[in-house]
């Protein structure tokens, strides 16, 4: 059997961005090393990880694209859902995320929101699908 099991984002400070997610989104720690360059966040049956950008590029010898706060952010995003769109996107820019595209009804009946966090990755905050 497989499951998808973990997203991992490469950042600078693991401390920082995991702080970001437990404080935004209520998410507890599952682990962080005592060197602090990795931690997981419980987040259901996929973690939410983090590494320090030292750390991958000595996993990931070809080297990789980090992101940075001056760039436009990856094409991928990580997607939440909640009931209120509005005071969780106010709470995450609150926590130092960017709004990176304004709350809007989709035809399908669905509120999006899209907004960068501290690293710049991309997240959307949205309603459920129904």
């Amino acid at each position: 059997m497989i499951k998808f099991k973990y997203v991992i984002l490469y950042v600078e400070d693991v401390e920082m961005s995991m702080s970001f997610y437990k404080n935004t989104f209520g998410f507890e720690i599952k682990f962080i090393t005592p060197e602090k360059d990795y931690g997981e966040l419980l987040t259901g049956e996929t973690s939410l990880s983090f590494a320090s950008v030292s750390l991958a590029q000595s996993n990931i010898k070809k080297g990789f694209i980090t992101a940075k706060t001056e760039d436009q952010p990856f094409g991928m995003e990580l997607g939440f859902t909640t009931d209120n769109v509005e005071a969780l996107v106010e709470k995450a820019i609150q926590n130092g995320a960017v709004l990176y595209e304004d709350i809007a009804l989709k035809p399908w009946g669905q509120k999006t929101a899209y907004i960068k966090d501290p690293n710049n990755y991309l997240i959307e905050i949205c309603t459920e699908i129904h």
